[in-house]
């Protein structure tokens, strides 16, 4: 655990020199250039109080995504298969001495028809979610539901890649997983504070804190490109928990020339029978949120920064314009929620928590539109093998976006055409003649070649 190192982070929570607008707007200019920051200038960001400032970060931080990753928001959604788990996270419903929860672990047959579901929706992407248990999150049913997934096809539509969210593996799980097919494998330290993670870990074999922090270097090293680590707000100084994470993923970049593929940055939220949840000790307000996923970009600029579903609506739309590149739309927190009626669906007796935002994939499509922002449905970097160090290089230059503009283009076309309402359709297709004009060259002659070999029924099209 060297490399999070508590008493160096916490002297830079409370160096009140840090503390100082000079040394913040330095640090805010020195990140436009899109190449990271030190711990250090990260803690002084993370301590802005002065409006005007907390200004200059906000646009910092969507000038650099875009710089990097364009306009585009990649849509995904999740997909609980078990909501059984033999660990007792005081945070989750889905803790083992949580009796009143229902359990259930879906069958092949019902994974086939959750995935169908998300396919008539318009999704590509989905993340894979289960508890931890030996039998019911089992390799071989994670690689059976895999299959499954990806074996759907629903009218021409299918599921294009599969991100996988599991308990941490060794060394040779992790060889099997990657056979499987996945794309980024995800798993969060959830707090990074070893004292707290005791505290909220109290027995499971999720108590080992060192194997969790460990989990995304054997991933690694067993040939899995891409990880995705996150941290749990709310359970600690939310300060610590963003320098934390920042020291993980500068320690992976540094070791392996692989930073983070994604960082995810859930808030604790409401949980049936959870205590922690329902009373976070450090709750983080909306305003410390926004500032912490916006030095978040600035310190690790390759990187794609999930928001999800458990914010409202209207937070969401004022975080998108600080740095996010990833989002979940229409989810589900529970296995079997997306294939039951809303009538007799009761999932907060299932659900792992509650969410903020219920809007549907069109509906958010079609305000992502509104707000400026690129709905994304593509996979192309996984099936091209711009993956790992290959795509690092492009994300770090700031090539990746000649790539992801088209692509992402492409596969908002084939969605509008296919899936989208009526209303967003015609959001959609305004949206992208302008996307294209805006364009030049090179760039706009493939893309308007791909927007209209869509347009004559081709599916999948992405260079």
């Amino acid at each position: 655990m060297e490399f999070i190192n508590e008493t160096y982070i916490s002297s830079l929570i409370n160096n009140s020199k840090l503390n100082n607008t000079k040394l913040q707007q330095e640090a805010i200019q020195k990140a436009k250039d899109a190449k990271g920051l030190t711990l250090e200038e990260s803690a002084a960001l993370l301590n802005i109080t002065d409006l005007e400032i907390s200004e200059e970060l906000f646009n910092a931080a969507r000038e650099v995504k875009e710089k990097i990753y364009g306009n585009r928001l990649v849509l995904l959604a999740p997909l609980y298969i078990t909501n059984l788990c033999i660990n007792n996270c005081l945070y989750c419903a889905f803790r083992r001495d949580n009796k009143e929860l229902k359990r259930k672990t879906l069958t092949l047959d019902e994974i086939r028809e959750e995935t169908e579901f998300l396919v008539r929706q318009g999704h590509k992407r989905v993340l894979l979610v289960c508890g931890e248990h030996p039998k019911k999150s089992s390799m071989e049913f994670i690689g059976e539901a895999i299959k499954t997934i990806y074996d759907v096809n629903f009218n021409g539509g299918n599921i294009r890649r599969i991100n996988a969210n599991t308990a941490p593996l060794s060394l040779d799980d992790f060889k099997t997983l990657k056979g499987f097919g996945i794309g980024t494998y995800q798993c969060f330290q959830e707090t990074y504070h070893f004292e707290t993670y005791m505290h909220m870990h109290p027995d499971g074999p999720k108590r080992d804190y060192a194997w969790r922090l460990y989990a995304m270097d054997r991933a690694l090293q067993a040939g899995i490109d891409d990880v995705g680590i996150g941290a749990l707000f709310g359970l600690t100084d939310y300060r610590f928990e963003t320098l934390a994470m920042l020291s993980h993923a500068f320690n992976l970049d540094e070791k392996y020339g692989v930073g983070p593929h994604t960082i995810s940055v859930p808030r604790l939220e409401p949980a049936f029978n959870a205590p922690v949840a329902n009373k976070p000790p450090f709750a983080v307000d909306d305003a410390s949120f926004k500032k912490l996923v916006a030095v978040i970009r600035l310190a690790v600029p390759y990187t794609g920064i999930i928001l999800s579903t458990r914010e409202r609506a209207e937070l969401r739309r004022e975080i998108f314009k600080v740095g996010i590149s990833q989002i979940s739309a229409g989810s589900r927190t529970s296995p079997g929620a997306y294939n039951e009626s809303q009538e007799s669906l009761k999932e907060y007796e299932m659900e792992q928590f509650q969410l903020g935002d219920h809007r549907t994939l069109d509906e958010v499509v079609k305000d992502s539109c509104d707000l400026g922002f690129l709905p994304s449905f593509c996979t192309a970097c996984y099936r091209s093998d711009r993956t790992g160090d290959r795509f690092m290089e492009l994300a770090k230059s700031g090539n990746i976006g000649k790539l992801c503009i088209p692509n992402a283009l492409a596969t908002f076309k084939e969605y509008a055409i296919d899936f989208a309402s009526n209303e967003t359709k015609i959001a959609a297709e305004k949206f992208i003649k302008n996307e294209i004009e805006n364009l030049d060259g090179a760039t706009k002659r493939k893309t308007e070649e791909m927007i209209k070999k869509v347009d004559c029924g081709e599916r999948d099209v992405f260079f």
